[in-house]
């Protein structure tokens, strides 16, 4: 084999292996900071491995906002309609924060199941709702009505005893 033909090869290869080994590295890096979507029903079914970092939204529970006497600590749940998660945050809340209002709150599950949030995120205005927290709510009101079905009757047509 001629010898310029052999060295361009061998420079045709390195270069093949190059780019192989930068779409690894980047695609290794991108799967670290992919932050998945988890609904209470989730993580209470164990589907977020403990200290994965992911995000957790829901509607806060109404009564389940409870405030560190000391610090900026605060814990509350969140549900989907379906289960409900224990939330802890050190920080402040944001200003639209609030029991009955949709949150995105981004951190991991310990081993004990409690989520541990790094940020809380709240809806903007009175319209808005985050969309994987709208599907989450919708999917397990569709679930629940499925379990669950009722017998609706019409108001015009009002069932006669004999």
């Amino acid at each position: 084999m001629n010898p310029k033909r052999k060295q361009r090869l061998l420079l045709i290869l390195a270069m093949i292996a190059a780019v192989f080994v930068a779409v690894a590295l980047a695609m290794y890096s991108l799967s670290q900071s992919i932050n998945l979507f988890k609904t209470p029903t989730q993580i209470a079914n164990g589907e977020a491995e403990p200290g994965q970092t992911i995000r957790a939204g829901g509607l806060v529970v109404e009564g389940s906002v409870q405030r560190d006497s000391v610090g900026l600590g605060v814990r509350f749940n969140v549900t989907d309609g379906q289960s409900e998660v224990t939330i802890f945050y050190d920080g402040i809340l944001p200003d639209l924060f609030r029991e009955g209002q949709g949150i995105v709150a981004l951190g991991s599950v310990d081993q004990s199941g409690l989520f541990t949030a790094s940020q809380v995120l709240a809806k903007h205005d009175e319209n808005y709702m985050p969309p994987e927290v709208m599907q989450a709510l919708e999917e397990a009101n569709a679930r629940h009505s499925e379990a669950s079905p009722e017998v609706h009757q019409s108001p015009a047509s009002p069932e006669v005893a004999d």
